[in-house]
């Protein structure tokens, strides 16, 4: 895979999460997905989940670029790398903000009505 690259969005003692981009320029900057990666004491799981479809050559490379870059240098014994791979789109982000923003405008909608 060309110009892929990794960006972090969370660690743990025992797991990181990345957003895996394509592209070195700003314009063509755009995010193929994102992995997640979880230590255990004998093995590695990944969960990757692609935004769009890859032939089966260029998502083992993109395995085998993970394990690199990534788990191996992680530097934590493993027997085995085990990848579950999804794809799917981005349908959104939630977080506790968005419920309590959504709760006081529908709480809002309620007063409208006495």
């Amino acid at each position: 895979m060309d110009d892929i690259h990794f960006e972090r969005h969370f660690r743990t003692p025992y797991s990181e999460g990345y957003y895996i981009m394509q592209g070195s320029s700003l314009q063509s900057n755009n995010r193929l997905g994102t992995v997640d990666i979880h230590f255990t004491t004998t093995a590695v799981h990944g969960t990757l989940i692609l935004e769009r479809e890859l032939e089966e050559a260029d998502l083992t490379k993109l395995i085998e670029q993970i394990d690199e870059d990534l788990v191996l240098s992680a530097d934590m014994p493993r027997d085995d790398f085990l990848v579950s791979v999804y794809v799917g789109k981005d349908v959104g982000f939630y977080s506790d903000e968005y419920f309590a923003e959504e709760n006081n405008d529908s709480l809002d909608f309620d007063d409208e009505d006495e």
